[in-house]
């Protein structure tokens, strides 16, 4: 399991672009699939946030906060594209952080990052988690409908 900032020294290749799908328009936006009580899957929006260190992202106290501090694995995957079919995905496990200095870090990068839309910094029941990544899936496309598609996979070893 690897931090994003591990991941994207690692593999460059697969973290430049797949950023720039989680970061489509303008800040992260992302669908992540959770693991219900009963074993079922849950997707969601949510937006991760991408630093130099690592994928964090504020969870509203929900079901999906709750999947995330009962069983952490996840399963993220970029929005879809206007253009074309290109994809980024990634799973691994997140986990809780309690570092107040880095909520306060991340609080103003999440504020920042939305500072257009007037979006107010995560409220203090939100929860702040970092996701760990085990392995990502790249696609590449022309277009819609590509009958070739260009996959990429990483797993850590």
């Amino acid at each position: 399991m690897k931090r994003w900032s591990e991941f994207a020294a690692l593999r460059p290749d697969l973290a430049v672009p797949g950023r720039a799908l989680l970061y489509l328009v303008g800040v992260g936006l992302a669908y992540m699939a959770t693991t219900r009580p009963d074993g079922g899957p849950r997707l969601h929006p949510m937006c991760p946030l991408l630093t130099d260190d690592g994928m964090f992202a504020f969870i509203i106290p929900s079901p999906k906060q709750r999947d995330l501090r009962r069983d952490g694995r996840y399963a993220l995957h970029s929005f879809p594209r206007d253009d074309n079919d290109d994809a980024f995905s990634c799973m691994g496990i997140a986990r809780p952080v309690e570092d107040t200095r880095l909520r306060s870090e991340l609080s103003a990068l999440f504020a920042a990052e939305r500072s257009a839309l007037g979006v107010a910094p995560p409220a203090v029941e939100d929860g702040l988690f970092e996701f760990l990544v085990d392995s990502c899936l790249l696609t590449r496309t022309s277009g819609h409908g590509d009958p070739h598609p260009v996959h990429q996979v990483w797993r850590d070893a």
